[in-house]
């Protein structure tokens, strides 16, 4: 982050290794990032929030209040500049980097790259003090590194994460998606891999799956395809809460609870299927 429109409050650096200030606590914000537009509003912000996307599903009410500026691959540039945001929210992963070039010739933009839940930790704090709520972002932090903390250690899962259909795609170990499942003991099989590769039903197996995870998002699996799965696989295919296990920001507070029963409702599905066989 750099340039005139920066002074000397609020000095942070953003996953480019950009540092920069902003004079003041920013009154115009555009979030370009679902999980980091739902992070703003329970960072207590409404009004500073001027611009989201499409896919910013939460919080509720929001997408009718606010003005959208397209998806997260295609912003309209023209929309964000008519709202003369002070800041704007990014992600390394999210958005495409021409078009976050081109925002920076609107107004500083903060880029946030989450690969581990300790980086999504510390994405909360800083989006805290960019914004000028570092106390409830501190807060915040601590209760969703608490609530990871509760997990515990439990046996481990071998299980096959997947994201997409025709190709089937899966996540790698260098993505936020297997650091969050690890943490839960739900191991991924795909580990070994970089971002999201493609994957055979036939091979998920022979990767050591024990069970496969459909995610409920960005491809909205739903049950008949877990059955089309379970039964191409000859593995155990259940349904997992897409935004508990990819959302890096506060919706995190629920991530560790609910992981911790689905946990031991995959264990009792896998017992169920053992003694079945």
């Amino acid at each position: 982050m750099a340039g005139a429109r920066f002074a000397t409050i609020a000095v942070t650096s953003d996953a480019l290794g950009r540092t920069g200030t902003l004079p003041t606590p920013p009154r115009r914000i555009v979030s370009l990032v679902p999980s980091q537009t739902e992070l703003l509003a329970d960072l207590g912000l409404d009004a500073e929030v001027v611009g989201l996307t499409r896919f910013c599903v939460h919080p509720d009410g929001w997408k009718a209040r606010k003005r959208i500026v397209g998806g997260t691959k295609n912003v309209r540039l023209d929309r964000v500049a008519a709202l003369n945001p002070d800041l704007i929210l990014a992600n390394k992963e999210e958005n495409e980097r021409e078009q976050v070039e081109a925002l920076t010739e609107i107004a500083p933009v903060y880029v946030t790259d989450v690969a581990t839940v300790a980086g999504a930790l510390a994405l909360i704090r800083a989006v805290g003090a960019l914004v000028g709520r570092a106390a409830r972002a501190q807060a915040l932090a601590r209760e969703v590194e608490a609530g990871f903390a509760g997990l515990g250690a439990a046996e481990p899962i071998p299980v096959a994460y997947l994201i997409w259909r025709d190709p089937y795609m899966t996540v790698g170990g260098d993505t936020f998606i297997s650091d969050v499942l690890a943490r839960a003991g739900l191991i991924n099989v795909f580990r070994e891999q970089a971002r999201y590769p493609e994957a055979t039903l036939a091979g998920l197996r022979e990767a050591g799956a024990e069970a496969v995870l459909l995610s409920s998002e960005p491809y909205p699996f739903r049950r008949d395809h877990a059955a089309e799965v379970e039964e191409a696989s000859g593995l155990p295919t259940v349904l997992i809460d897409g935004e508990l296990c990819s959302w890096y920001g506060s919706r995190m507070r629920r991530a560790a609870p609910y992981l911790a029963d689905f946990r031991e409702r995959l264990r009792e599905t896998l017992r169920s299927k053992t003694s079945q066989a």
